[in-house]
C-alpha cells in the first residue's frame, strides 16, 4: 500500500511539474515590443505583460529623439516625409521561440513612427500573430492600428486596441475578448 501511495505520489508531482511548464513555457511565447518616447506605451505595455505573461522589448533608437516635444515632432515628422527608417539599438532574443507579438506604439503624424518601420522590417512574421496596440491623444488609432497591420502582412492578426495617453482601462477585457487571457 506505501508503495502504491509513493507511485501515486510520483505520478501526480511530474505531472504538476508538467503542467507548471507547459503554463510558463506558453506565456513566454508573447512578446511584447513597444516603442516609447514619452512613457505612456511603456507604461501600457508593461500593463499587458503583467496580464498575459508576456516578455517585454523596448525599441530602442540608436539615435535618441529629442526630450522636448517640439524638437522631437519636427525629427519625427523629417523621418515620416524621407520614409526614413531609424537604426534600433537592441535585438528581440530567441525570435522563433514567440507566437505572438504585440507591437505598440505611439501615434505620431498620424500613423506609427518611423521605428515601427525597422522593427516591422528586421524580422520574419510568417506563422506569428500580431496584436497591435497604440496610445494616442484624441484621433488616427485606427490608421496607426492598420498601419502595424500593414507592415506585417505575413502574419496572423488579432484585433488592436488603443489606450488614450497612459490609460489601461478596458485592456483586460480587450485581452479576454481576442483570447490572449481567460
Amino acid at each position: 500500500m506505501m508503495k502504491l501511495k509513493l507511485f501515486l505520489l510520483t505520478v501526480l508531482t511530474a505531472f504538476g511539474i508538467s503542467c507548471y511548464a507547459q503554463n510558463n513555457e506558453k506565456a513566454n511565447r508573447i512578446l511584447i515590443a513597444y516603442f516609447s518616447w514619452s512613457g505612456n506605451m511603456e507604461h501600457v505595455a508593461k500593463y499587458i505583460a503583467e496580464q498575459t505573461g508576456g516578455t517585454l522589448f523596448r525599441i530602442e533608437p540608436v539615435k535618441p529623439y529629442p526630450t522636448e516635444y517640439t524638437p522631437c515632432t519636427e525629427v519625427a515628422k523629417a523621418e515620416k516625409e524621407r520614409n526614413d527608417r531609424p537604426a534600433i539599438k537592441n535585438k528581440v532574443t530567441d525570435w522563433d521561440s514567440y507566437d505572438t507579438v504585440f507591437i505598440g506604439c505611439p501615434v505620431w503624424w498620424w500613423t506609427a513612427p518611423m521605428i515601427i518601420n525597422t522593427f516591422a522590417e528586421s524580422y520574419d512574421f510568417k506563422g506569428k500573430t500580431v496584436v497591435p496596440f497604440c496610445t494616442y491623444a484624441s484621433t488616427y488609432r485606427d490608421e496607426t492600428l492598420a498601419r502595424i497591420a500593414e507592415l506585417t502582412p505575413d502574419a496572423n492578426h488579432l484585433k488592436g486596441f488603443g489606450a488614450v495617453d497612459r490609460n489601461t482601462d478596458g485592456i483586460t477585457e480587450w485581452l479576454k475578448e481576442i483570447k490572449v487571457i481567460k
